[in-house]
């Protein structure tokens, strides 16, 4: 008589809620000068600041900070473009991945407008610098030349390290932090790389129950190089 095939247990993927506070943030020299000019809000060097990061560096947990304190209205611009305006009339307004959406570009052109004339404040997030956004309204990059851009430069191995533990910690995992210095002196360079790292690292703890190692986290970076995300318990 055939045995029936053993039944695989799978991790359940759960959804894990980044901790997005002030107290929560991770200050180092590379989120230093954003972090200063979001703490000097209402005193802006002028009413629309920019900051501008590679992606997972940080500019969506310091728009929410700056977001929570100014009570802003977060502004879709591929929505309707007099909603925007009439927002910007209201509140503080927080408009996030500008470079990275399709929109009428008279429509940033107008709330940027009304951000002026009602003497409100607006920050935006965008990976690149405006002159990399390709503006094809004159009117407009007037506007975004007079803005304030504020750069966030890539992390350091010890801002690496220091997200990874708060990232493990959001997931209630602890992680002995030799192995978590042995991934950063492995890994690309990037806050979003450790946060694929430490998803799938959870997930393959998960996948084998057992607690991450050196074993584990070497075959989750091999994984990743190769290409690999199913997970398959052992």
């Amino acid at each position: 008589m055939n045995k029936p095939p053993p039944v695989r247990q799978l991790p359940l993927v759960f959804d894990h809620e980044p901790a997005t506070s002030r107290d929560d943030l991770i200050i180092s020299p590379s989120v230093h000068a954003a972090v200063t000019m979001i703490d000097k809000w209402p005193d802006w060097p002028s009413p629309v600041v920019i900051l501008a990061g590679p992606t997972g560096s940080g500019k969506s947990h310091l728009a929410s900070i700056w977001a929570a304190r100014t009570d802003a209205c977060r502004v879709d611009l591929t929505a309707s473009a007099d909603d925007a305006v009439e927002a910007a009339a209201r509140a503080p307004v927080l408009v996030e991945d500008v470079d990275r959406s399709t929109y009428d570009e008279s429509a940033l052109f107008h709330l940027i407008n009304s951000v002026r004339a009602h003497g409100s404040s607006m920050l935006m997030t965008a990976r690149q610098f405006p002159a990399g956004w390709r503006i094809a309204l004159p009117d407009l990059a007037s506007r975004l030349k007079a803005a304030t851009v504020v750069e966030i430069g890539e992390p350091d191995e010890e801002l690496l390290a220091q997200v990874m533990v708060k990232l493990f910690a959001d997931r209630q995992v602890s992680v002995d932090d030799r192995i978590i210095h042995w991934l950063v002196a492995r890994m690309e360079r990037s806050l979003a790389a450790a946060r694929l790292i430490v998803d799938r690292l959870d997930q393959l703890a998960l996948a084998r129950g057992t607690k991450i190692n050196r074993a584990l986290a070497a075959e989750a970076l091999a994984r990743m190089d190769n290409g690999v995300s199913d997970i398959e318990p052992s």
